[in-house]
């Protein structure tokens, strides 16, 4: 540091003060005015020659350009004294801050006056305020969509496959540990993220997820790792943070995590091993404090041995394997699964529906290849186009899972002809409606028929079925 800055006998004091912002008033130990600056009468509207040579008690006394002058009382107490001022030529009040300065032998030779002017402290203090405001809401939002990135629907299960995995799940979650998720499409690799997550040490921190399959090649490396300003065509002046990045000091889900390029397969490696990653188009290393949680329905292992997947990215990530069972190999999930999800809809859609014993058993058979994300949304259907108080049995199972082009398999038709089936499916709509209705004239009514037409088609299918 230059010597000669740090001689306060270098320091131009009387500059300074001519450049505050903050009104400046010194007075001598007698309380008589020896100097104001410009920021004084900017605050004020008391111009220098009015006030200087002149005392305060002087001026109070007088009663025509202020009064509440705090000098006084610093000269009494000896001590700093804050209040607030009323100046009478601006019909304004300012605030005052009153600091006393000794010399060597302990008396006051000077009383240094601070005057700031309150509408500005005032918007200071409402934009502080806001702000403050603005956070709270913030840190509202924010919560708000973490609790809804994780979703509000518990893992539903009765099967022992199920409570192995959610033992695991309670195990591992504390630690650090990587994790991969594999199991077919839709049986639930996401919601056992979410239980990871919000079992962790890291709950309540960033929890972000990304399809790795559904974001263009090209721009994947830029969503992830980020780039810096002018690192490609189009790119932000301002650059912009990956979603590695986003998530940092919480937990990254890494979805259809096969589907990352081999390039980019190299930079996760990176992340994974020093804990850091460099943007596209930067040079500096960015230190990451995340744990990741990546999830995939290929065989891992095949991928490897096809040359499609690193070996030991594979193996940084395998760190603790967690298998999703598909939903056929635990059929005891299909009814818990059914049961919570039709009283769900039936509250979605305002209806009441229930199953029957037949219905349950009708989609405990199926197999199921979209596995839960299939018989939830095959259920949402039935509680759609069914009235409510409707029992569902087997019949508006079957009928739901053909009409919506699931193909049960080729034994379970039974040789049935397109006639039986079609005929099967009428009885069902009628059933339904008469249930609906509560009598036989009203339900063909709705359905559009003659009542001796109903009539007729109830007393054929009760020959069939006696």
């Amino acid at each position: 540091m230059n010597k000669e800055l740090q001689n306060p006998a270098a320091i131009d004091f009387m500059k300074v003060c001519e450049n505050l912002h903050d009104g400046i008033h010194v007075s001598d130990g007698e309380g008589r005015i020896l100097y104001v600056n410009k920021g004084y009468t900017r605050t004020t509207g008391i111009e220098a020659k009015d006030i200087i040579g002149r005392t305060v008690a002087e001026i109070e006394k007088e009663g025509k350009l202020y009064k509440g002058s705090v000098t006084e009382r610093v000269l009494q107490t000896r001590e700093r004294v804050d209040s607030v001022a009323t100046i009478f030529k601006l019909d304004k009040e300012v605030l005052v801050t009153g600091i006393p300065i000794f010399d060597d032998d302990g008396n006051i030779c000077y009383v240094v006056t601070n005057t700031r002017d309150f509408p500005e402290l005032k918007n200071l203090e409402s934009q502080l305020s806001n702000m403050a405001e603005e956070q709270r809401k913030t840190n509202q939002e924010l919560a708000y969509f973490r609790r809804h990135q994780t979703g509000d629907r518990p893992l539903i299960y009765r099967s022992h496959a199920m409570e192995a995995l959610m033992e695991m799940i309670r195990s591992v979650a504390q630690t650090e540990a990587n994790i991969l998720i594999t199991g077919e499409s839709g049986t639930g690799k996401e919601l056992v993220a979410n239980e990871i997550y919000l079992n962790s040490a890291r709950y309540g921190k960033p929890f972000i997820k990304v399809n790795c399959a559904a974001i263009p090649a090209e721009l994947l490396e830029s969503e992830l790792f980020g780039y810096e300003p002018g690192a490609f065509t189009g790119a932000r002046s301002t650059g912009k943070d990956g979603l590695f990045e986003v998530a940092n000091s919480g937990i990254i889900m890494l979805d259809e995590i096969s589907d990352l390029p081999i390039p980019l397969q190299a930079k996760l490696l990176r992340v994974i091993q020093q804990r850091e990653l460099i943007r596209v188009g930067g040079t500096r290393p960015i230190k990451l404090d995340i744990r990741i949680i990546a999830a995939t329905n290929k065989d891992l292992a095949k991928e490897v041995e096809a040359g499609n997947f690193r070996k030991d990215l594979y193996y940084r990530l395998n760190v603790v394997p967690m298998e999703i069972m598909p939903l056929r190999n635990r059929r005891e999930d299909i009814v818990a699964l059914s049961e919570y999800f039709i009283k769900n809809f039936c509250k979605k859609y305002d209806k009441s529906l229930r199953f029957s014993p037949g219905g349950i058993d009708e989609l405990v058979a199926y197999e199921w290849p979209g596995n839960v994300r299939e018989l939830e949304n095959m259920i949402e259907r039935i509680v759609v186009v069914n009235p409510t108080g409707t029992v569902i049995t087997h019949e508006h199972v079957y009928s739901a899972l053909n009409h919506s082009g699931m193909k049960p398999e080729l034994e379970k038709l039974g040789g049935e002809k397109l006639k039986d089936l079609i005929a099967a499916y009428e009885k069902t709509i009628i059933l339904s409606a008469i249930e609906h209705e509560g009598s036989m004239r009203k339900a063909a009514q709705v359905l559009g028929v003659d009542h001796s037409t109903l009539v007729k088609k109830c007393k054929i299918y009760a020959e069939k079925d006696a």
